[in-house]
């Protein structure tokens, strides 16, 4: 097995239904948050972490995500004709020249664990990561991938990213059942797919960043189908923890929900006021407007 992490597939054949009508004919990967779609940034994430390839799990609905990452020579000609520098630099490195994108198709909708059991012949026997791409995570030093990468090469075993989620919202995520515990690094006795809040055995919550080594597929392969007709990644790594040690990791950042308006609405305000040309206008803008805005009334119909 090769022990440095250099792919990263990401599972990106999701419908988007919570975001319709938006996600009709545009994958929600490719929703902006500023002046990025997510998937750009969790590729970035990715590159920032010392990926080399970039493996998009992908549908007959996502060549917008294709596109996005391919070389657009038009674009590209038009912009070096204007004298457009600035933007012509900020096209060309959407994918660093060192990087390589590869697209594999899910031809059905069977879930997460189908999703990375597609990426296998491309992965081969590798430890690799797992991006999803609906989680943005604002890292606080080192990028969240290369936070956990840095404790696979200590530690050389499969790795879950999680965060601390509200007690009572334990049916919403993969939890795990902890055992000892080093700082941010906990030993997973078992992981336990969205139990009610009275039976979870702590609110540590899988969110989407796993390093998983090889190992993870064999065990895809033999399970059966779980909650919803699809082959989960949680059966597998519960089956997975019988042969080789599974550490949880509590990373340093701030988790936004994308997969949720909320959330992304969210990450989108917060991404504006960090961003070094709009902060301080968008900030004045809230101060000036909002607290005016809040006691108008909902504009209704067209408006």
């Amino acid at each position: 097995m090769n022990k440095k992490i250099r792919k990263a597939v990401f599972p990106v054949a999701g419908l988007g239904t919570r975001f319709l009508p938006a996600t009709k004919a545009n994958p929600k990967e490719m929703l902006t948050v500023v002046d990025k779609p997510l998937i750009q940034y969790a590729a970035e994430e990715a590159v920032n972490a010392g990926v080399e390839e970039l493996i998009f799990v992908t549908s007959s609905s996502k060549r917008a995500i294709e596109d996005h990452f391919d070389k657009n020579y038009e674009l590209e000609s038009e912009l070096e004709k204007r004298g457009k520098t600035n933007l012509l630099r900020i096209v060309r490195e959407v994918v660093p020249a060192n990087v390589t994108c590869v697209y594999i198709r899910q031809p059905e909708a069977l879930g997460l664990g189908h999703a990375v059991l597609c990426a296998q012949p491309v992965v081969g026997e590798e430890a690799f990561a797992v991006i999803l791409a609906d989680d943005l995570i604002n890292g606080d030093q080192k990028c969240v991938l290369g936070q956990m990468i840095a404790v696979f090469n200590d530690r050389n075993c499969s790795i879950l990213g999680v965060e601390q989620v509200p007690p009572g919202e334990t049916d919403k995520y993969g939890i795990v059942d902890p055992g000892e515990s080093d700082g941010r690094i906990t030993r997973v006795r078992n992981i336990v797919e969205k139990p009610k809040p009275g039976d979870a055995r702590s609110n540590l919550g899988v969110v989407g960043r796993y390093i998983l080594t090889p190992a993870i597929f064999s065990h895809l392969l033999g399970i059966p189908r779980g909650a919803g007709g699809e082959i989960q990644l949680t059966d597998a790594i519960e089956r997975l923890l019988q042969d080789e040690p599974v550490l949880a990791y509590q990373f340093a950042g701030k988790r936004y929900d994308c997969g949720s308006k909320l959330g992304y609405l969210q990450a989108t305000v917060e991404y504006a006021l960090r961003h070094p040309e709009l902060r301080e206008e968008f900030a004045e803008y809230l101060a000036t407007e909002f607290g005016q805005q809040a006691q108008e009334p909902l504009c209704t119909g067209s408006c």
